[in-house]
């Protein structure tokens, strides 16, 4: 899986577990919203709560999106 990160306020360290997190959890779920909720349960219990995780394709193009420290991918 190809991963462009077009904008981030992480540290690259995070970013780098936050890319290998999102494809361990495309590999292992069908479904965006248990995608979207493996990637968030993984990044509250790694670096404290209050992570989001928004997952779509009606966004012009298919991303998601890590909110309070942000990362767009797509």
């Amino acid at each position: 899986m190809k991963v462009i990160i077009k904008s981030a306020d992480m540290k690259e360290e995070q970013q780098k577990e936050a890319v290998n997190i999102a494809i361990s959890a495309f590999e292992n779920n069908n479904v965006e919203k248990d995608v979207a909720e493996r990637i968030k349960k993984e990044f509250d219990k790694r670096h404290g709560p209050t992570w989001h995780c928004i997952i779509g394709r009606n966004f012009g193009n298919p991303i998601f999106n890590l909110i309070y420290k942000f990362q767009f991918q797509y």
